[in-house]
């Protein structure tokens, strides 16, 4: 009786272990660099299946098209990065969100933004993740703060465009 309770207490044991050392889900289970990755693909997959006709569709008037909201996405990586060190890049336009709506154009700010702060961040140490840094009015903080604040507002707006996508007959290509 013993030895029987005791094997299946040893199974249970092994398995347990081999369960800890299985490769976690993709997202929070590793960490800013998941998260990152998981955001990221998720903004591409949207805009890759929204149609060009529906980047100019907006809610109501004075908000937002959905072009607008990608590239202020765009814009905002590459402005809150700056704060970290990586300058904006001198051929986004002042007013990228008004002048920058075509389909491809968009896709193509939103991924190289993206691929910006992804580079920037596995170029950061720990220590340089620690440093201070001043944003806006004079508000300090440190890099690593700016990192996670870029990944919030991504998802923040991710949400808003699943709406839009929805409102327009969008599905979410990982929702299917």
């Amino acid at each position: 009786m013993k030895t029987g309770w005791m094997k299946t207490l040893l199974v249970l044991l092994v398995l347990s272990g081999r369960m800890a050392v299985a490769a976690p889900p993709e997202g929070i289970f590793q960490g800013w660099d998941g998260e990152w990755t998981h955001v990221s693909q998720q903004l591409i997959a949207l805009a890759d299946a929204t149609p060009e006709d529906k980047f100019s569709w907006r809610p109501a008037q004075g908000v937002r098209s959905t072009s607008e909201v990608y590239m202020h996405i765009a814009w905002a990586n590459l402005y809150l990065l700056s704060f970290t060190g990586p300058k904006m890049p001198a051929n986004l336009p002042q007013h990228a969100e008004k002048t920058i709506t075509s389909k491809a154009d968009v896709i193509r700010w939103l991924k190289q933004s993206l691929e910006a702060v992804k580079q920037a961040h596995v170029k950061e140490t720990h220590k340089g993740l620690q440093r201070k840094v001043r944003v806006f009015d004079g508000i300090n903080t440190n890099a690593e703060g700016v990192y996670l604040r870029i990944i919030i507002h991504d998802n923040e707006h991710m949400g808003q465009l699943v709406a839009y996508a929805r409102m327009t007959g969008v599905v979410p290509p990982w929702s299917q």
